[in-house]
This record gives structure tokens, sequence and C-alpha cells, in this order.
């Protein structure tokens, strides 16, 4: 090979070398214990922790005990099952989640808890064989889970969840919050045929029966949702004389009473009393 041959092959290499990505570098977990996952990218981003404490989460005590309970004896290496919160809007099921996560990892500093977009759910596969490989434990969140994109989605799930020959990873969990117990999006029968509908719904009732641990949120009765009320303003100092009516009008205003809603008004009522919220 001459010279000019050799020099003009050299420098297609090196041209070559800079078109290329860049090898993907491992992830480092022990900056942060919340992580966003991007697919594309395959990156890891770090979180701030999550700021709510569990106790301050009322109305929703049998909720909390449940998936405390899965989720401690997951961080312990003990038999645990993947988690579907469903239920109304505002019952809590995310604050849940993640509150549960930052009072277990805790006690548990190799617990990690990694967010994924509803929309990228057939990434999963991939995800868990990244993280398979990790000395750490990992939750794997996604919220307000369901499958618009039909049955190739559901799929994806499945998979992750089973794992294929390798079987599921045990150093994860995976937790869904969903406003419907069998995750399909509404309008789904009429979006395609009779036939193909009840297929992609037969593949997508298959998957909630994926997760061993459903925890429901119904809507909150009038009792509860005033007892919710009564706690916030006690916890923070907030007095109002006529405490109940207001909440209860702020509820009928919002449509109807959750989680959220009676924090909602606790917040209003701290702005008018000109007193500070932690959050």
């Amino acid at each position: 090979m001459d010279t000019d041959t050799k020099a003009a092959l050299l420098r297609i290499a090196d041209a070559l070398d800079r078109l290329a990505p860049p090898a993907p570098q491992a992830p480092d977990f022990g900056v942060a214990r919340l992580f966003r996952h991007d697919p594309d990218s395959g990156a890891f981003h770090p979180a701030p922790d999550y700021p709510l404490p569990l106790d301050t989460l009322l109305g929703v005590e049998r909720q909390k005990t449940r998936f405390l309970e899965n989720l401690d004896r997951f961080a312990r290496g003990l038999p645990y099952n993947h988690a579907l919160l469903w239920g109304v809007r505002g019952a809590g099921k995310s604050s849940i989640a993640k509150a549960a996560f930052m009072s277990a990892s805790e006690a548990h500093r190799d617990l990690k808890l990694v967010e994924v977009d509803r929309d990228q759910v057939t990434a999963l596969p991939q995800l868990f064989d990244v993280l398979r490989a990790r000395p750490e434990r990992f939750v794997v969140l996604c919220d307000d889970l369901s499958f618009e994109e039909g049955a190739a989605a559901a799929k994806a799930l499945k998979s992750a969840l089973e794992g294929g020959v390798s079987g599921p990873p045990a150093n994860v969990l995976f937790v869904a919050t969903s406003n419907r117990r069998h995750l399909m999006p509404r309008g789904h029968a009429e979006d395609r045929g009779l036939i193909a509908s009840a297929e992609d719904a037969e593949e997508e009732v298959s998957v909630s029966d994926r997760f061993g641990l459903w925890i429901g949120f119904p809507a909150m009765d009038q009792a509860t949702y005033l007892a919710a009320v009564a706690g916030y303003a006690e916890r923070y100092g907030l007095a109002a004389g006529d405490l109940d009516r207001r909440a209860l009008q702020w509820a009928q205003l919002r449509g109807g009473r959750s989680g959220r809603v009676a924090w909602q008004f606790i917040r209003d009522l701290a702005g008018e009393l000109g007193k500070p919220l932690p959050l």
C-alpha cells in the first residue's frame, strides 16, 4: 500500500470515528435516589428528592400501609409483587408511590427509583435488561399508564415483567398508576374492528393480571374528605371557624372530593391567612 492511499484511509477512519455516536457511559446511580430514563439516549437523568413526607398523605392509610409493606419486602430481598395503583383522579396514587419510596430508601440506601413515561412503555424490556445487571434495587414507576398505543405496548410490558427465558429481574419492582384497573383507553372498541378490538382487549387485560398487587383508590366520602382537611389544618396551624363548610364548598366547585382537592383547599386557606406551607 502506497503512502498516499494509507493516509487517505487513515483520514476516512478518523472521520468515521468522529461521526459515530459515543459509547454509552455506565450510569452513576450514586448521585441521586430518583431518576428519569430517556430511552432514546439510554441516559438516566437524576432528579431532586421527592419533598412530600408519607405521613402528610391523609385519608389513604390502608393504601399507604399495603404499598409500603410490599415495598419493604422488595427492598429486603423478600418475595414481592409488581403493583398497580388504580382509582379516581387526585387520590394520591403517584404521591404514595414516591413518598413511600423516599421513606424506604432511608433504611435501604441501594434503593433507587426510575420514572418512565407512559408513551415509552415499549422500551421497558431494554430498560429492565440494563437494570438487571446492576447491584442496586430499582422501583420503576410509570404514572398514568394506559395502552393508547394498543396491543404493542401491552406486549412490551408483559415481556418486561416476564423477562423472557432469563425470567424477570429480581432487582426491579414495577409500579404503575392508572385511572382504570384494566389499563384500556376509552373508545377502545370504536378504534378498530370488533374482532381486532376484542383481541387487543384480551392482551391488555392480561397485562393487568401480571400485577400481583392491586391497590384501589375509591372516591373519598364526605367524612374522610373533611378529616383530611382537618388533619392538614391542624398540622400547619390553620384556623378557620367555618372550616367544614368552606371545605365542602371548595369540593363542590371542583366537582368532587379527593386528597388533591383537600390539599388545594388548604393551600388556598394558607394563602388567605398569610401563612407559608412547606411545599
